[in-house]
């Protein structure tokens, strides 16, 4: 069950239109993660070949860049996830921003201030009749994804595998085509990591996106349309787009051409280094904008690493709030830069190391600390357990400590307002589920008696095995397998402990209390 607290106060409206918001995984410590470790002893390491380089600013600029994609052709390959529909399939490979929110991929970048709020989710339908997901016609949609390992590891987006009952991977002259293992998926970032029998690839050098600055030119490689191999060139129009609600994860801003099938793509340095991962563009018709979304190279790494060597990837937690360094801000605590921490949670690691509210993190480790973004992302992508130097301003007067950096799976929702790496993806039954605690807030805006005891859902993926059987957002889920779950505790160990694939569920929903059965034979 993929458990997932609201990271602020669920905000229901009388039509129960829930905001998309995102949150803290959860899961029963070992068990689940025993499970994760048995089956990525089974995989190969992931190798991959990089190069930390600037892309050369002082060269004049091309008239060709025929030897980049010469040289990096091999390595952009089509991916065909086939999948049953209720409705008609989406008509592009590559969906806009707005489309993915609505999908409920939090990592994706949001309207900004002055831009409007986020698309709310309406609660998910109830098929018809049995088995109208199962009789729904297969459809296909071509996208893309990126080599980066010679024996074949490949780099996509999540959404591009969402629901999929299976993924195909083709390239070549003459084309050939590989039937793909989905290794594991990240919704927050949107990445997810294929696998193919084969050897002898030729896999993209990564490049180092944080050294990419504003205005550098780039090249995007994808599949649109399923029309084959396709370039298109541009600059980066912007660096650090936000992403998740929580500050972890930004992504570019190009404005080279990224069309419908260019998700999973690979947008390239001058050089011809891998920089980042094509996501999303900026409207919902079938014409490019401009305005594309692209994955850094360097989150995409960082999260591929992690879902080959655990199946799923874990964050750093550092346990506190940060917020702006506005200029009155900047004069009051006489620094230059930083991240101001607002709040440290009692008994977590900033807590333990020493560090206070109002003082400002300047660096950690060797890295200079420019703002509170930076410090979100950059422990985030570290290890949970890794003892790291901070240095700090406080009262004006610089100091150094130790942090022993926390696991954000191992934390509770009802502790959590960390914002500095507080998201983990979990394994187990109905992983496809998102759920929150049952506040008294909610029992009177539902007016859910209080001899109802459970966990109420906030989302559920799409045509996934939970929405096939009808579990809906609002849902209160009450037993799994006869089983209680009182508390989303008690649900996360239940949905790590019970086998599958068929799960019996007992909900209650408008007033009445039901059972569905929730099959993950096909998932």
């Amino acid at each position: 069950m993929n458990i997932r607290f609201a990271a602020k106060p669920l905000v229901l409206t009388v039509a129960l239109m829930f905001v998309g918001g995102v949150g803290l995984a959860l899961r029963a410590a070992e068990k689940g993660k025993d499970k994760n470790k048995d089956k990525a002893e089974l995989r190969a390491p992931l190798v991959v070949v990089s190069e930390a380089k600037a892309p050369n600013r002082d060269r004049a600029d091309r008239v060709s860049y025929s030897a980049v994609i010469k040289k990096n052709s091999p390595s952009v390959v089509a991916v065909i996830a086939n999948r049953k529909e209720r409705a008609a399939p989406a008509a592009s490979g590559t969906p806009s921003l707005e489309e993915l929110l609505q999908r409920g991929f939090p990592g994706m970048p949001g309207q900004g201030p002055g831009q409007g709020q986020r698309p709310r989710r309406q609660p998910a339908p109830v098929p018809t009749r049995p088995g109208a997901a199962e009789s729904a016609a297969p459809t296909s949609s071509p996208a893309s994804g990126v080599i980066i390992s010679a024996d074949g590891y490949i780099l996509t987006n999540s959404h591009i595998i969402e629901g999929a009952e299976d993924v195909k991977v083709a390239f070549g002259d003459p084309r050939k085509e590989y039937i793909a293992t989905v290794v594991g998926r990240d919704l927050r970032s949107n990445v997810a990591v294929l696998k193919i029998a084969a050897t002898d690839l030729t896999p993209a050098t990564l490049g180092d996106s944080d050294q990419l600055e504003l205005g550098d030119v780039v090249l995007a490689l994808g599949n649109p349309v399923g029309r084959g191999l396709t370039v298109s060139r541009g600059i980066l129009s912007a660096l650090g787009r936000d992403g998740a609600n929580d500050g972890t994860e930004d992504f570019l801003q190009t404005d080279a051409a990224i069309n419908p099938g260019n998700s999973g793509g690979a947008l390239l340095d001058t050089d011809g280094r891998l920089i980042g991962i094509n996501a999303a563009r900026a409207q919902r018709d079938d014409g490019n904008a401009g305005l594309g979304l692209v994955i850094p190279v360097n989150l995409a790494r960082f999260v591929a690493e992690q879902l080959v060597k655990n199946g799923r990837v874990e964050r750093a937690l550092f346990g506190v709030e940060t917020q702006p360094l506005e200029p009155d801000l900047i004069a009051a605590f006489n620094v230059k830069q930083g991240a101001l921490i607002s709040e440290v949670r009692a008994g977590g690691p900033a807590d333990k190391g020493g560090i206070k509210g109002g003082d400002v993190v300047t660096r950690v480790e060797q890295t200079e600390i420019k703002d509170h973004r930076q410090l979100q992302q950059m422990i985030a992508r570290l290890a949970p357990g890794k003892e790291v130097t901070i240095a700090y301003v406080r009262d004006g007067q610089p100091a150094e400590t130790k942090v022993k950096l926390g696991t954000a799976s191992a934390e509770k929702a009802a502790n959590n307002t960390d914002r500095a790496g507080d998201i983990a993806d979990t394994e187990g039954v109905l992983d496809d589920v998102s759920i929150d605690e049952v506040t008294a807030e909610i029992r009177e805006q539902l007016n859910v008696p209080s001899r109802i005891q459970g966990v109420l859902v906030t989302s559920v993926a799409p045509g996934g095995p939970s929405s096939r059987a009808g579990i809906q957002p609002g849902d209160i889920i009450l037993e799994l397998d006869r089983r209680a779950a009182r508390t989303v505790e008690e649900a996360v160990k239940l949905s790590e402990e019970i086998k599958g694939p068929k799960i019996l569920v007992q909900l209650w929903r408008e007033g009445r209390v039901r059972l569905l059965v929730v099959d993950e034979t096909k998932k």
